[in-house]
């Protein structure tokens, strides 16, 4: 690898500030927030809007979509006369 390219890789806390939840990961993002972590080092702090914690997929709260209503409606503007 070239020297000098490449952005440095280093720790990162990514916090989802909704689900009151955060991971230490290796990134090579960068913000002017700090957070000090349960070893008492303190890491770049990147907010993220979605998360494993609140996620609907993982979290199994998915949304009911009205596909009937769907349908229906598609099939009034360009569906069977």
């Amino acid at each position: 690898m070239k020297k000098g390219i490449h952005p440095d890789y280093r720790p990162v806390v990514f916090r989802d500030p909704s689900a009151d939840f955060a991971f230490l990961t290796r990134s090579t993002m960068s913000s002017a927030k700090t957070i000090e972590w349960e070893d008492g080092n303190t890491y770049p702090l990147v907010d993220v809007d979605v998360s494993s914690a609140s996620h609907p997929f993982y979290t199994g709260r998915s949304r009911v979509l009205d596909t009937a209503g769907r349908l229906q409606r598609f099939n009034q503007r360009y569906g069977r006369s």
